[in-house]
């Protein structure tokens, strides 16, 4: 909140394409436009691919992961050299989501770059990552990055069910619900298996409305959700039964459902 000595006071830009908050963000006069700055370029936003967690780079640590995850050796690196028990939360973590699964390890080449090692416990020496499974690899990306030592102050991360096991989606979301006490986390997903992880609380419903702008609502607030779910029924079931109001794009072009006419029912 403004502090009562606070002024306002009406800039203008030069061009109506410059963004007021990066323009005026850098200048020590502007204090508060310059924290809200700040706040936005720390987002994390992410679209990790299991084919770019493969890939060998340059040796050396880094602390966060790119966001399309090509530097997941360096943060494993990094984690290894700075937060050693970090490290070993996500293996502990990970091991629990991948049967067998007993080291991660990264090797330094003569070339120097950087190679990221995957050890199974029957066997007696580790594969190479890309050889390595993609739901593996995508489980290894994401818990680096919900584990996150200093996380950024906000996390995006774009459909992650992409390449994982339908059956690690559910406790991927709770892996997410618990990270979100050290930051704010927004994921976006068309899976009903990530879905049935979440709470109504804390599910966003994304729909267009009849002018073309995309609106949201929440599960929560969805007549019958939460009485269905005091039932024993799972989230992403009801959104595939059809008992969200919007967001079907078989229904109503996907905004809210129109109800019946009185009197129209058939016996």
């Amino acid at each position: 909140m403004p502090d009562e000595e606070d002024q306002r006071i009406d800039e203008q830009l030069d061009s109506p394409e410059m963004l007021a908050v990066n323009t005026l963000g850098q200048l020590a006069k502007n204090p508060r436009v310059s924290a809200l700055r700040r706040f936005i370029t720390g987002w994390y936003l992410s679209y990790l691919t299991a084919d770019n967690a493969r890939v060998v780079p340059e040796a050396g640590p880094q602390e966060r992961l790119s966001a399309s995850g090509d530097n997941l050796p360096n943060v494993i690196q990094y984690l290894r050299e700075q937060h050693p028990k970090r490290l070993e939360e996500i293996l502990d973590a990970l091991s629990r989501r991948v049967p067998r699964l007993e080291k991660v390890d990264t090797e330094l080449l003569a070339d120097g770059r950087l190679l990221l090692q995957i050890k199974d416990a029957p066997f007696e020496r580790p594969i190479l990552a890309k050889f390595a499974s993609d739901g593996t690899l995508k489980m290894l990306a994401y818990l680096t990055i919900l584990y996150d030592p200093e996380p950024p102050p906000l996390i995006g991360i774009e459909e992650p069910e992409n390449q994982l096991h339908p059956r690690l989606l559910q406790e991927l979301a709770e892996e997410c619900r618990e990270a979100t006490a050290h930051t704010q986390l927004m994921v976006t997903t068309h899976s009903p298996f990530f879905v049935n992880g979440l709470k109504p609380e804390e599910l966003w419903v994304l729909f267009r409305d009849e002018k073309g702008y995309t609106q949201a609502r929440r599960a929560a607030d969805m007549r019958g959700v939460k009485e269905f779910m005091a039932q024993g029924a799972l989230l992403g079931q009801l959104w595939m039964e059809g008992h969200f109001e919007v967001g079907d794009p078989l229904v109503a072009a996907g905004g809210p459902k129109k109800s019946r006419p009185a009197g129209n029912s058939k016996g």
